[in-house]
């Protein structure tokens, strides 16, 4: 039985790397959002703030008006669990208040107030390795040990940390920062090697979905890569990661469905 979890990607932004996902009102992240659960979500992830390489920095104020009246509405339409994309642990706490009930942050709750956050509400924690910041993170990066090595081993520090400060186990979902501070070939190690990270015993999220890894290894657009993103989603569902986010769901809700009739 293949029972990995689908989240369908809301960006409220002007200048997320896929088009399509933006949805720079309120308006149209809600009638996205819906889409998405229509199509089969079984989380949605929302967030203001893109964390494509080079981007900017979106105020604190800004990021609140882009993002909590999408969660209050959809939260009152819908019942499946609301993901908070976000570094801010302020816009963390809104969202929870909200109805969020999952804190995504990829600079991996390195932030002692996130902690504080993750801790006081039990939400669930999206650890995500980064090497660097968005603005960063592409210039060379260079793992000596090796990237799995070395992305292994910040999990399980940051794991320990995130214990140490009060956090269920039950609460942590590691997530290996597919294209966050990664060269291309990064990106396939740490795809094929997904089973490294189940080790640990923690849920695993994987976020491949559009990439430029995928657009740099097979010369294509953006908008041509959603039969690459669906080869990469349906290896890791069969080898057992917990949640793929993706942009397109009812294509990843399919074929979820047809590994489950011949699996």
């Amino acid at each position: 039985m293949i029972d990995t979890k689908i989240m369908g990607i809301v960006n409220v932004t002007p200048d997320s790397f896929y088009s399509e996902s933006r949805t720079y009102s309120i308006d149209k992240a809600i009638e996205r959002a819906l889409k998405l659960v229509q199509d089969g979500a079984d989380i949605l992830d929302i967030g203001g703030e893109s964390t494509r390489p080079d981007a900017e920095i979106v105020s604190l104020e800004e990021e609140l008006l882009r993002v909590i009246p999408v969660i209050k509405a959809v939260r009152e339409m819908v019942k499946v669990p609301i993901s908070i994309d976000t570094m801010k642990p302020e816009v963390a706490e809104a969202a929870i208040e909200n109805g969020a009930s999952i804190i995504n942050d990829i600079t991996g709750f390195g932030d002692l107030r996130m902690q504080s956050i993750a801790k006081e509400s039990g939400a669930l924690c999206i650890v995500m390795h980064m090497k660097g910041s968005p603005k960063t993170m592409q210039l060379n990066p260079l793992y000596e040990r090796g990237v799995v090595t070395e992305v292994v081993e910040w999990l399980q520090e940051r794991v320990a940390d995130l214990i140490q400060a009060g956090i269920a186990r039950k609460q942590i979902i590691l997530d290996p920062g597919i294209g966050f501070g990664k060269t291309m070939q990064d990106n396939f190690e740490l795809i094929k090697n997904s089973s490294l990270f189940k080790q640990a015993g923690f849920n695993l999220l994987y976020g491949v979905s559009r990439k430029s890894f995928l657009r740099r290894f097979l010369s294509k657009t953006t908008e041509e890569l959603l039969c690459a993103t669906l080869v990469v989603n349906t290896q890791l569902m069969i080898e057992g990661v917990s949640i793929i986010r993706v942009h397109d769901v009812a294509e990843h809700y399919d074929a979820r469905s047809i590994l489950n009739v011949t699996y």
